[in-house]
């Protein structure tokens, strides 16, 4: 006997059918966010970040965290209206937490570089990194401490962001993914036939 083949089908699997597509979006999609995390990295680490700045530690924070607020409302925007919300979340989550970390570690060289006693001891660009990502995994090897009332504040603001950032934005992200996965148009609908009957 040979075997009828649907013509619709065939097509589909010769270039790869739905879930491969979703397969190549998804990969694409990290792809996109860790080249666009490694980027924020190289430019932290490249660009000049001085005391001679214009703007000091404190606007740079609160320019930074609004910068923060706005990536994140746009994020949430694209997750929920994606064809593919799973990979947009994960790459939400990877760029907001990126930008995050290099937020406040260039706060940190700012502060440092301004005020060489704000820390226990000057802090390079590594050690900046090094010390957010300590407060931000709340490990706190004590190395490095802030001495000045303004190092303080800012580490505390960073805290309360790492909060925010763990508990109320990766439920926002999975919040949005989910809205997201129920308006693509493969979502399945009950259908008349699928009702119980009485």
């Amino acid at each position: 006997m040979t075997e009828v083949r649907n013509p619709s089908t065939s097509l589909s699997d010769q270039h790869g059918g739905p879930d491969a597509a979703a397969r190549r979006h998804a990969v694409g999609a990290l792809v996109r966010s860790a080249l666009v995390s490694v980027l924020l990295v190289v430019l932290y680490f490249a660009l000049p970040l001085t005391a001679h700045v214009a703007t000091p530690a404190g606007l740079l924070l609160v320019g930074g965290l609004i910068g923060v607020t706005v990536l994140l409302g746009w994020h949430l925007k694209s997750i929920v209206t994606s064809q593919y919300p799973r990979a947009r979340a994960v790459a939400a989550l990877t760029t907001t937490m990126t930008v995050f970390i290099v937020l406040f570690s260039s706060v940190y060289v700012v502060m440092s570089k301004s005020d060489p006693g704000s820390f226990s001891e000057p802090l390079s660009r590594l050690d900046a990194a090094y010390f957010t990502i300590t407060v931000f995994a709340t490990v706190g090897f004590g190395d490095i401490t802030a001495v000045t009332p303004a190092a303080r504040a800012a580490i505390t603001v960073q805290m309360l962001g790492d909060v925010v950032l763990v508990g109320v934005v990766a439920r926002l992200v999975i919040g949005a993914m989910r809205r997201g996965l129920e308006r693509r148009p493969d979502a399945r609908t009950p259908s008349s036939s699928d009702k119980e009957l009485p």
